[in-house]
């Protein structure tokens, strides 16, 4: 299947179709990175001890921000780090409807020894280009960025 004219000649079309296939290669791809790293089972659950790591202990809903996932995703993440005895949960005592999530010492010791070595394997595919080519891609991405976050707020639509 050929690429119609009108999208192969205007790039910004064009990237509708890459953005979403680097997404899901780069998913699969930090997937398959996982089992090198310290046994954590998903990109996700390693993304949420990374924010505690470095971070410190969260409240959940300020997690659910924070890794840019509902907050029900945000309970099933937590239910299965709890479960495997990474993080425990504890009552805020200033706010009786809010839950602090904190790394364990096990959960501790699993993000400090995972965390560097994931990164590591999930920056590979960015080594490929040049110092020059990633500093230009990080600059365009933050100005997509930045771009989408005006356009949520209403002011650079």
């Amino acid at each position: 299947m050929s690429t119609p004219p009108r999208v192969a000649a205007d790039p910004a079309l064009r990237l509708l179709d890459v953005f979403p296939a680097f997404e899901r290669a780069f998913a699969r791809w930090a997937q398959s990175r996982l089992g090198e790293c310290g046994g954590v089972s998903s990109p996700a659950r390693m993304r949420l001890l990374g924010v505690l790591h470095c971070k410190g202990p969260q409240i959940m809903s300020g997690l659910s921000d924070a890794l840019g996932v509902t907050p029900r995703n945000v309970t099933t993440l937590v239910d299965a780090l709890e479960g495997e005895g990474l993080v425990r949960r504890l009552a805020v005592p200033t706010d009786r409807r809010a839950t602090l999530v904190e790394l364990t010492p096990r959960g501790l010791e699993r993000a400090t020894e995972a965390l560097a070595p994931f990164h590591e394997k999930l920056a590979e595919p960015f080594r490929d280009l040049s110092k020059k080519d990633q500093r230009e891609l990080l600059r365009l991405m933050e100005r997509l960025l930045d771009a989408l976050h005006r356009r949520e707020r209403g002011d650079g639509g």
